[in-house]
């Protein structure tokens, strides 16, 4: 990053903490187990709180693109990219976050069928990146604060 990164302090406290919930949610309901999924209550709850999750942090880089003028994102993953390209995220945390964008946006406009075996790998290896990506935009503001 080149300097300071403008923010609304209630804005990101307040996002940061959706995605800690979901998250939460998730591993209460499924326990980390991707077997859980095959109950379609718990994987009903996994989708939802995925959803939220990764909206979240789609709304902080949308944030922190407002506050500093770095752009106009045509997408929500250009907004990732935006937000990689001033330092938020590292390109390989950029590269997850990018492929959760796209996992929420099959999910939320129903492109396709949520596949059994997407939804395992993302319970087993990837919700870290979401929790990875708050704290990033963690680090970048409210860690500027000490």
């Amino acid at each position: 990053m080149s300097g300071p990164v403008a923010y609304d302090r209630d804005v990101v406290l307040a996002k940061i903490d959706i995605v800690r919930r979901c998250l939460a949610a998730i591993a209460e309901a499924t326990g980390g187990n991707p077997e859980a999924l095959g109950d379609w209550m718990v994987r009903d709850v996994f989708v939802l709180n995925l959803e939220r999750a990764v909206q979240a942090v789609i709304d902080l880089v949308q944030h922190l693109i407002a506050a500093n003028d770095w752009g106009l994102p045509d997408s929500s993953r250009g907004a990732v990219e935006i937000a990689s390209r001033h330092g938020i995220f590292d390109a390989a945390l950029a590269r997850r976050v990018i492929g959760m964008v796209g996992f929420r946006n099959i999910a939320v406009h129903e492109y396709r069928a949520l596949d059994d075996n997407v939804l395992r790998s993302i319970l087993t290896d990837r919700l870290s990146d979401l929790e990875r990506a708050a704290q990033a935009i963690h680090a970048a503001t409210l860690g500027q604060e000490r």
